[in-house]
């Protein structure tokens, strides 16, 4: 997969002195590593660079991150006095973070809350989900809502109480209801594009300077299913 954003299909969702919000694409990268593609914190600094005609190096701060295949919500700092105070937002979960999801198998209950202990596998990058707590794993909780039944398959609304790595891809693989597209935990067969079908939908927070509540939501991808929801 190698689909390299520019800053000419930059989709920007929110702007201002401190920080900056894009929509990520399948397949971008936020942060650069050992594929070595261009990552999407790159094409944002080159953004701001030419927008506002800045000479030298343009400060960009990566406050989280996205898994590659997702799409959706990425909020970074712009400025050193906004990156700190972001990350203990995040840290302290002050954020609240929804997603939606396509599944194809119905889960067994229209809206529930899933607690699993996630044990991360470096070797493979992903993580399994168990029932009860085994050694080096983590907790992980979130609560779900099925919001949209299409022709075959399912959106569900996800909100997160946790932040562990690929959390709603294996706690939705536990229960047998993996994402659309995501081989890697358990769906039949890749998307075209090569990405799964979980947006990062809606961000909400308060600004980490001027206090103020944002509530940010971002497009769904133009495809058939996200269209449909």
């Amino acid at each position: 997969m190698k689909i390299v954003s520019t800053k000419d299909n930059l989709d920007v969702l929110y702007e201002d002195n401190h920080i900056i919000v894009v929509n990520k694409r399948v397949g971008d990268i936020v942060q650069g590593d050992k594929t070595g593609d261009k990552p999407l914190s790159d094409v944002v600094k080159e953004y701001l660079k030419e927008k506002y005609n800045k000479p030298g190096n343009v400060y960009l701060g990566v406050v989280h991150r996205l898994d590659r295949p997702t799409t959706g919500i990425v909020l970074f700092a712009r400025t050193s006095k906004a990156l700190p105070r972001l990350n203990d937002l995040f840290k302290n979960r002050e954020t609240q973070k929804t997603y939606w999801a396509v599944v194809k198998n119905k889960p067994k209950k229209e809206t529930d809350t899933l607690v699993h202990y996630l044990k991360r596998n470096e070797k493979s990058n992903t993580s399994r989900a168990h029932v009860k707590e085994v050694p080096n794993s983590k907790k992980a909780s979130l609560d779900y809502t099925i919001i949209k039944t299409l022709n075959n398959y399912y959106v569900l609304e996800v909100n997160l109480h946790t932040g562990r790595h690929h959390q709603i891809r294996s706690q939705l693989s536990a229960i047998g209801s993996p994402i659309k597209g995501d081989l890697k935990y358990g769906f039949d067969r890749s998307n075209p594009d090569g990405g799964i079908h979980l947006h990062a939908r809606k961000l909400e927070f308060i600004h980490p300077v001027t206090k103020e509540h944002l509530v940010i939501t971002a497009p769904v991808p133009n495809d058939t299913i996200w269209q449909s929801v």
